[in-house]
């Protein structure tokens, strides 16, 4: 039984989306509207799961600014844990209501024999699970309070306030000795109207250089800033609406001048005169400098050529098959890196581009690849240098098409090289599966060192695997990620379930990935 999904609303009349409907996307679901025709249940609720529960006699936590291993560790048990969105996932009766599974890390990786899966049926938890709430469609962590323990965020923009659909609201779980437990409602800004989507998208870093978290959030109607330290109820010590970007679709942040203190940088998306969309610098004086040079849909921020100074890496994924304007990607998308410096990106730096046309690079840019729709920047063998991972969820894999696959380009101190590039399908020797059509294999992407030897792992996304979503993680090693003894978790051994929705377990990693 299918049932057309009611279509967002979105003001910025100059966006300009794909020109055909990616093949998972376009499927019908059913709508909150037809609610009393599915009889739905609005009581049925999905309890918070733990198998084990992760270690109580957890090391005492450090307590001071948000380093990367505090910004990931929910239990302070000093291994960085990994958060995944399922926003499909059914509660109960309640399609699409959302869930978000944390797997906890340890010296032999992630698995689901230590796990929590948070609903908005779980204890403490604000909010009641609704059909298509999609709770989970965003996902990061920082340390909010400064108690030591990292704080989940999750981004629920489909969620509705009264009779308002998609408004959107912003989640945080706490983190404790013990793992997550208890939560609270950030507030949004005031006025949000319908399809808003508020906190479709995510970032935090400490701005103030305080030591203090501090959250930038996106949507439709505009992007929100927080500064921390935040209280238990979710309040922050001050909160910003910043209305004069308009629709807003992404944010990044981290130190590109090596001050101590992160830059904000806001993806506003697709407009009439930059269907790559333009890329914009917040000073810490609150004034906005466009990037005239740069595109990106996504983006994140690490130290690639081992300078010291942060690097901005953006995603651009749609190329003239999927969108018509002035300024399409590459053929099968691209990625675009600026470089930091003591005086930080400046607007004359021109990027360097990679895309799958670029020597050293496996494969060949293909119509509608979507090199560039989700990546990460992280350090996968030690060598000091952070690499990147590009996913490209749009990649056909001999005739199975939206199969996907990933790309890891290395790090160096001559910048982001294609020296050594290796690129990764379910088909690769080693992974678990086999390539499909539709499975959307990196459609979210993730790097971190969730075993504590200093080398990250890979992780992945496959949203699309069968009707409930996979997670392939490779650990990393001298030689980068090994798919050797790689491992893959879907979303049923999870613990999640469905209903009509497919669940698309591994849809949100913190990894940055384009919501548009």
């Amino acid at each position: 039984m299918t049932h057309t999904r009611p279509v967002p609303h979105t003001p910025d009349p100059g966006a300009v989306m794909p020109s055909h409907p990616h093949p998972r996307t376009s499927r019908t679901f059913p709508s909150r509207f037809l609610a009393a025709a599915i009889a739905v249940s609005a009581t049925a609720t999905l309890t918070a799961v733990a198998v084990p529960a992760p270690p109580a006699a957890a090391a005492a936590p450090y307590r001071g600014a948000n380093t990367a291993a505090v910004q990931d560790d929910f239990n302070g048990d000093g291994y960085r844990d990994v958060a995944v969105g399922a926003p499909g996932a059914a509660n109960g009766s309640v399609d699409a209501a959302g869930a978000v599974v944390v797997l906890y890390g340890s010296a032999t990786g992630v698995s689901t024999a230590h796990r929590t899966v948070i609903t908005q049926a779980t204890s403490g938890i604000p909010g009641t699970p609704e059909e298509w709430d999609q709770f989970g469609t965003a996902v990061t962590s920082a340390d909010l309070d400064r108690d030591g323990y990292a704080d989940l965020l999750i981004g629920t923009p489909s969620e509705s306030a009264g009779t308002m659909e998609g408004v959107g609201s912003l989640t945080v779980v706490w983190g404790g000795s013990s793992g997550l437990k208890g939560g609270a409602s950030i507030s949004p800004p005031t006025g949000l109207d319908e399809w808003c989507g508020f906190a479709a998208g995510l970032a935090v870093g400490d701005v103030t250089g305080d030591g203090a978290a501090d959250i930038g959030v996106t949507g439709n109607c505009g992007a929100t800033t927080y500064n921390g330290p935040f209280t238990r109820t979710g309040g922050a010590a001050v909160r910003h609406f910043v209305n004069d970007l308009g629709t807003n679709r992404g944010v990044v942040m981290g130190d590109v001048d090596g001050d101590g203190r992160a830059e904000r940088f806001w993806l506003p998306g697709p407009t009439g005169g930059d269907v790559s969309g333009p890329v914009h610098a917040e000073g810490h004086d609150g004034g906005y400098t466009e990037l005239p040079l740069a595109d990106g849909l996504s983006g994140r921020i690490g130290d690639i050529n081992g300078d010291g100074y942060g690097d901005l890496v953006t995603g651009v994924p749609y190329d003239a098959s999927l969108t018509s304007g002035d300024t399409p990607a590459h053929r099968g998308g691209e990625i675009q890196v600026l470089y930091g410096s003591a005086q930080g990106i400046s607007p004359e730096q021109k990027p360097q581009i990679i895309h799958q046309d670029t020597a050293g690079v496996p494969g060949s840019g293909e119509d509608g690849d979507e090199f560039g729709m989700s990546l990460d920047v992280g350090d996968t063998n030690g060598d000091q240098y952070a690499d990147v991972l590009v996913g490209a969820p749009g990649e056909a894999v001999g005739t199975a098409k939206y199969a996907g696959g990933a790309t890891l380009l290395r790090g160096s101190a001559a910048g982001l090289s294609t020296t050594g590039a290796v690129g990764y399908t379910q088909n690769t020797s080693g992974i678990p599966g086999t390539a499909e059509s539709g499975d959307t294999f990196s459609a979210s992407t993730h790097l971190v060192d969730v075993t504590k030897e200093g080398r990250a792992e890979t992780v992945v996304g496959a949203p699309g695997e069968n009707s409930d979503g996979l997670l392939w993680t490779a650990r990393g090693s001298a030689s980068g990620p090994v798919p050797s003894g790689s491992t893959t978790i879907s979303g049923t051994a999870a613990g999640l379930t469905r209903k009509y929705a497919d669940i698309d377990f591994g849809a949100a990693l913190p990894g940055a990935r384009s919501t548009i």
